[in-house]
């Protein structure tokens, strides 16, 4: 089935894109969150129309992202949590904990955006991609530090 994607999604084109999906994937998922319509004349045409203001609207998205990934470049997060004798943790540290002690110090994401293979189970510093746009990428320093033995720097 041909559609004309609305949005970006990730791994199937850019917004305005004519695509061939399978009709499934097109009908169970494009098609109801609204990110595509079917590949019609007419709606090849008002995707023609709205292309001037989804540009505009995608550089000012851009633009807003770059700014935040501006001031989050030198932010550093510290998590505390509890450990045993072999320095692992008991429980990890998730997305989401990253995302809550990011909106302590005033930067409200989805925890989606962050790009966080797996859970962080063991003490240490590490480095977190977080993919404010399409084109936007920063990393984000997170230390996981021992319960009761925070060093504030």
């Amino acid at each position: 089935m041909e559609v004309i994607l609305r949005e970006h999604v990730d791994h199937l084109g850019r917004r305005g894109d004519l695509v061939k999906v399978a009709d499934g994937y097109a009908r169970n998922y494009l098609l109801p969150r609204k990110l595509a319509l079917l590949a019609t004349e007419g709606n090849k045409k008002q995707i023609e129309r709205e292309r001037v203001k989804f540009d505009m609207k995608e550089l000012e998205d851009q633009k807003v992202a770059q700014a935040v990934a501006e001031r989050m470049a030198g932010v550093e997060i510290e998590i505390a949590r509890k450990v045993g004798e072999t320095e692992a943790l008991y429980g990890s540290v998730t997305s989401g904990d990253i995302t809550d002690a990011l909106a302590t110090k005033g930067f409200e994401l989805d925890r989606r955006k962050l790009q966080l293979p797996e859970p962080i189970k063991k003490l240490g510093e590490y480095t977190v991609p977080v993919k404010l746009h399409r084109d936007v990428t920063t990393n984000l320093k997170v230390r996981v530090v021992a319960e009761g033995s925070s060093q504030k720097k």
